[in-house]
């Protein structure tokens, strides 16, 4: 399976070299399975320490895992360092995840959307002996119980108006560490942090008395890490002992003597300092199964290494961008077992390790280094989904990076996605972040802008807002169930303008709005008690000086994001009734209505004349445009008056990962005549196939949103054919796309550049077209591993042939 690299004029990406064309190919033929060790070594831990406090428990956990999971190197693998006992496997997370492994562990295998292979030896100790330790101690099983009833009823629909099980069954994720601390400063500086903060704490003030067992937590979790680098040091020197060819001999001594060095003690140059971060990153995923741990601004902080390293001649420039692409494959090794919904919510084991290029420095001036262009190589030379590469864009870049970017994307691997720094800058100046911080930011995840010391829970639900306008048609009942699910709004017949139903749409919006928040909140409080994560708070700056955990809110900044999905569908749908009902009368809402009630059936001439004759978003037509950035303004107003329990603030965002598709399953018909249960429409683009006038027409109606308002952030999937981007007026006009998108205050902007034929026969022939990485939001997966449904909506995605 040869790596394709399309890049061929002068900013051309090079050869790729045996190695990354090896290891690449070899990662994409691994089948996923699950792992048991991690799963065993934490049950075992915590049934020996049941009478000591939670978090020294949690700590001696994790390092009960780093001091006896099994470890390896993959030969020819530069960079040490795994997740779980094999390559790209799955561990289990019996803390978050055990009771929905109970009811779906034969389903794992069956199931369409990412499958993973069950040992029959790992079901049997799983459901013998580790699960049953975890009835009644599992995060779910908390937290559901502490909600109040008509919370929890509500959280736990059938037919969704939101949904929170990503932190129901997970921890909190969509962190970015202080990647820079932790290379410079290493585990053993820490661990001298950690004791002098303990030592000078006054423990007479009862404020303090929670940091005697944070403090001796995080010391325990630095002992354990050093002593896992140290593991990775001895493994490789024995298999240099016992290797035969010179060239492998080498690198595993090298690597040897790299691992004795860190991640205890601080880089000295580019090689530790890439292994210093990869292991303090992995760590993260081996402490808790949260998704999207993101790297940030990799070009800043390494930057010195490698310039450092670069100038001594200790690394030439071939050598370092060999190193960066066996970094990239290490991040698609990272895995996480989704339960059933999970894996349609973030279809293809998403786990978006958000990799920041570009953009600004503190001070204000472009951020662009050597660096920089060596990631956009490295990201062209592999053939994964990982790391979600993002580009900061502002008008003093570099053009030769920006264009290079561009080109980059053209070519159908489906990144960078790029994101626009006057607005990112806007919105959190908006929210009080001084300036500093704020051009300092970082991408957490697929679209959410975040400065650094941020516990962000970015992704924290997923809510359904075209439902909310199904019940202000229904007077808060359920179209698909019969129940009355929202507060009663009124016979919508007796609606006499669009005010009226706007007012209805609000209060079904403040209403299920106020119940996800709710439901967060008894979440987020079941975490700080039951699973807090010391390490993490080791490597996020404040927590350790405030000797606080970072569940609790001992980070700088603290926010909660929620999404909205369906935006196109209620634009649609209220332009077509206020054309029609109210402008027009040429139908009456009652006529509407009884449509609604059968999905249509017998009343496929109404359900034509909305589908094809009303205003569609996505067309500039002021008319539709002007009802999205209204629900966009009803929704953000709704979320962010409430505060969190970290004592940050809800940030409001308008985007579906692969949610649009199980969403809409919760939808019944919709006034722009969508069928019931039919996918809604993704992020803030247009319904699918509704977007006639090009891609510079869906781009002025979305910059209409005001962006700077989501704060959580919104993002724009658009297609483009092969064809058109194989030429040099394609790439031209994709980057002239981009710049005016963001002239006009658009925030972020991502590209498939594939043809629907293309799709259609990776579905009939997976096992050819492993390597067909797709955007589905603000993530990349590869195709084959997405469920059929998620397929066919990115197939049936708009295919724009022009400009």
């Amino acid at each position: 399976m040869a790596i394709e690299v399309r890049l061929t004029d002068t900013e051309a990406a090079g050869t790729v070299s045996w190695r990354t064309s090896k290891l690449n190919e070899e990662v994409l033929a691994v089948e996923p399975e699950i792992c048991v060790e991690r799963a065993r070594l934490v049950t075992d831990s915590f049934r020996k320490t049941e009478t000591e406090p939670m978090i020294i428990r949690r700590a001696r956990a994790i390092a009960n895992v780093l001091q006896n999971q099994t470890i390896f190197i993959h030969r020819d693998q530069l960079i040490a360092g795994v997740q779980a006992s094999k390559l790209r496997s799955s561990p289990v997370f019996p803390e978050t995840e055990s009771n929905y492994f109970v009811r779906e562990i034969d389903l794992f295998e069956k199931r369409e959307q990412d499958r993973l292979i069950i040992p029959p030896e790992v079901r049997k100790e799983l459901l013998e002996e580790i699960f049953p330790y975890w009835k009644g101690k599992c995060i779910d099983e908390i937290a559901l119980a502490a909600m109040p009833e008509k919370t929890r009823e509500i959280a736990m629909l059938e037919n969704q108006i939101f949904s929170v099980g990503i932190h129901l069954s997970g921890s909190i994720g969509h962190i970015i560490a202080d990647y820079d601390r932790v290379i410079a400063r290493g585990f053993l500086g820490m661990r001298q942090d950690a004791e002098a903060f303990l030592n000078s704490v006054d423990f007479s003030d009862p404020d303090n008395t929670s940091k005697l067992h944070f403090y001796k937590a995080v010391i325990i979790i630095c002992d354990a890490v050093i002593t896992w680098g140290h593991r990775y040091a001895d493994l490789a020197r024995n298999l240099a002992a016992e290797e035969n060819d010179p060239r492998w001999k080498k690198e595993l001594e090298q690597m040897a003597d790299i691992c004795d060095r860190v991640p205890a003690l601080p880089a000295r140059n580019f090689r530790e300092a890439v292994q210093a971060f990869w292991f303090s990153h992995l760590l993260c995923y081996i402490e808790q199964n949260g998704l999207a741990v993101s790297v940030g601004r990799f070009d800043q902080f390494m930057y010195p290494y490698y310039r450092a390293s670069i100038d001594k001649g200790e690394i030439t420039r071939e050598e370092a961008q060999e190193l960066l692409e066996c970094l990239w494959i290490k991040f698609t090794e990272v895995m996480r077992a989704y339960d059933f919904e999970g894996a349609k919510y973030y279809a293809g084991f998403s786990i978006s390790e958000n990799l920041v290029l570009g953009g600004m420095t503190p001070d204000g001036r472009d951020a662009v280094n050597e660096l920089s262009y060596m990631c956009l190589d490295a990201e062209a030379h592999t053939s994964l989904s990982q790391p979600n590469l993002s580009v900061r864009v502002h008008n003093g870049m570099p053009e030769d990076f920006f264009r290079k970017a561009v080109r980059l994307a053209s070519t159908g691997r489906t990144k960078p996605e790029f994101f626009n720094d006057t607005v990112a800058i806007q919105s959190l100046l908006s929210l009080g972040v001084p300036l500093k911080d704020a051009r300092d930011y970082s991408i957490s995840g697929c679209v959410e802008a975040v400065p650094p010391h941020t516990n962000g829970m970015t992704n924290a639900a997923m809510s359904n807002i075209a439902k909310a306008l199904e019940l202000a048609l229904n007077d808060g009942v359920c179209r698909l169930s019969g129940k009355q699910i929202g507060p009663k709004t009124g016979n919508p017949a007796a609606f006499k303008s669009m005010d009226d139903v706007m007012t209805a749409f609000r209060t079904q919006v403040a209403a299920y709005v106020k119940e996800m928040v709710t439901a967060l909140q008894f979440i987020e409080k079941t975490h700080a008690k039951y699973h807090p994560l010391p390490y993490f708070s080791l490597v996020m700056d404040d927590c350790l000086a405030r000797g606080k955990d970072i569940t609790e809110g001992g980070a700088r900044y603290n926010y909660t994001g929620p999404q909205a999905v369906g935006l196109s569908d209620v634009a649609d749908s209220l332009a077509a009734i206020s054309k029609f009902v109210f402008d027009e009368k040429s139908i009456s809402m009652d006529h509407l209505v009884k449509a609604l009630d059968t999905d249509f059936q017998g009343h496929e001439e109404l359900r034509q004349m909305l589908a094809n004759k009303a205003p569609k978003y996505g067309n500039d037509d002021d008319y539709v445009d002007e009802f999205a950035g209204e629900a966009v303004r009803i929704y953000c107003e709704e979320v962010e008056q409430y505060r969190n329990t970290r004592g940050g603030v809800y940030r409001p965002g308008v985007y579906s990962v692969s949610a649009n598709v199980p969403l809409g399953l919760h939808v019944g018909a919709t006034p722009n005549g969508r069928r019931s249960r039919a996918a809604l429409g993704d992020g803030v683009g247009p319904v699918q196939a509704c977007d006639i006038m090009g891609p510079t027409a869906v781009t002025r109606s979305v910059a209409k949103l005001n962006h700077e308002l989501v704060t959580n952030g919104t993002l724009l999937n658009q297609k483009f054919s092969r064809d058109l981007m194989n030429t040099e007026e394609g790439k031209r006009g994709l980057g002239d796309l981009i710049r005016s998108y963001f002239d006009l205050g658009g925030w972020h902007i991502q590209f498939n550049v594939v043809d629907a034929e293309l799709l259609r026969e990776a579905q009939e022939k997976p096992q050819e077209h492993k390597d067909l990485i797709i955007r589905v939001a603000g993530y990349s997966a590869f195709f084959v591993e997405l469920d059929s449904k998620v397929q066919d909506d990115i197939i049936n995605r708009t295919e724009q042939t022009r400009f």
